[in-house]
């Protein structure tokens, strides 16, 4: 679609950092996390950063439908009204209360 800059907003410390990794060659998803380092390789600026799942609501929602689907590609109409719902939900910026209990 022409995108140059994009930000990659993860919940999971754990997939930042294979996702940053270098040989994962061995490990249980290792096409997946290829597949992630070939879109990174693009000619793109590429920034990943981790979120909270609350501080991305639609992001959220759009993993957890994902687990109920089989594996490929899935086009999701931004008519959805839960999505609808989430994505204004992120625009106004609502916010929920969490407590986190270590960073590290």
């Amino acid at each position: 679609m022409g995108y140059r800059h994009v930000r990659m907003e993860l919940d999971s410390r754990c997939a930042i950092q294979l996702i940053q990794g270098e040989d994962t060659s061995d490990h249980q998803h290792a096409a997946i996390i290829d597949r992630f380092h070939e879109l990174l390789r693009r000619d793109w600026d590429v920034t990943v950063s981790h979120i909270y799942r609350e501080g991305n609501k639609s992001a959220d929602y759009l993993a957890s439908r994902g687990h109920q689907l089989d594996i490929g590609f899935h086009f999701v109409p931004v008519t959805d009204p839960a999505l609808w719902f989430y994505l204004l939900y992120d625009i106004e910026g609502v916010s929920e209360s969490r407590l986190v209990l270590n960073e590290g």
